[in-house]
């Protein structure tokens, strides 16, 4: 497996790893400059070379991995038989400067309901590294030609259309995915936030609306779906920064993207050791 499928492979099994590359050489040493080997918690793919140099740059991989480290590290290697290492001698000769680029669990975003403000919110959070997936009972609204904004996202972007049963998608959103509920259909929102509660491994659910809706909505998940406060507590709403209080779908938009940015900050804090 190359290393860019192995990087693949691990993005979309939704596994940290850490790509290790041959940065620099000086003399003589096992790979040239350039060479790569990534890194998950079990597995390893491609080779800088072997030996010593292989060996301390898996074991440090891994407890970047444990430690959820955000930074690349830089290890430097003298291939000589004056220097002993965690793995023994290697004795090439060269000088080796090895880079170590964590490769973090990307975070996933679903947006249910595709409309002016879910399309704007889709073009800003089109321009992260994520998984982002929209969700919407209105075919049109998933055409190739409207889409078309997002041609150049970086994010990996997956559209679901589903006519009748829109919370179905929740079951197939990977873990931690966080959930912005703003359809047509106050109907369909009710559902959604009934279904998102019951979906054990979802992130942050978030539904757009007036304080009345929400009135209406918390009074029929105590009752009809017998929720208790402490679970409906998890559904933020509303969503985005108080202070901006814009109607324009952009600007909307804009301030619901920048809240899930804090919610993801916040949430890297509270992984790290």
């Amino acid at each position: 497996m190359t290393w860019i499928a192995a990087v693949a492979r691990l993005r979309a099994r939704r596994e940290p790893g850490v790509l290790v590359t041959v940065a620099t050489v000086r003399g003589h040493a096992p790979r040239d400059a350039g060479a790569k080997l990534v890194v998950g918690r079990t597995g390893t793919w491609g080779s800088i070379g072997g030996g010593n140099v292989e060996a301390v740059a898996v074991d440090r991989a891994r407890e970047m991995i444990a430690a959820a480290a955000p930074e690349p590290e830089m290890l430097d290697f003298a291939l000589n038989d004056k220097v002993t290492n965690r793995h023994g001698v290697q004795c090439c000769g060269g000088t080796v400067a090895v880079l170590l680029e964590p490769l973090p669990v990307v975070r996933a975003v679903a947006v249910f309901g595709v409309g002016h403000v879910g399309l704007e919110l889709a073009r800003i959070l089109a321009r992260q590294d994520i998984d982002l997936h929209l969700v919407d009972s209105r075919a049109e609204l998933l055409t190739e030609e409207r889409l078309g904004v997002l041609s150049d996202a970086v994010a990996q972007v997956h559209t679901h259309h589903t006519p009748l049963l829109p919370e179905e998608v929740l079951a197939e959103l990977p873990p931690g995915t966080h959930v912005l509920i703003m359809t047509h259909d106050h109907a369909e929102d009710a559902a959604l936030c009934d279904a998102a509660l019951r979906t054990d491994h979802l992130g942050s659910i978030g539904l757009i609306g007036s304080a009345a809706k929400w009135a209406r909505f918390r009074k029929r998940l105590v009752g009809e779906g017998g929720h208790d406060d402490a679970l409906i507590d998890r559904i933020k709403t509303p969503i985005g920064l108080a202070d901006i209080t814009g109607k324009e779908p952009a600007t909307i938009a804009v301030s619901v993207a920048a809240d899930l940015l804090r919610t993801f900050e916040a949430d890297f804090e509270a992984d790290r050791p």
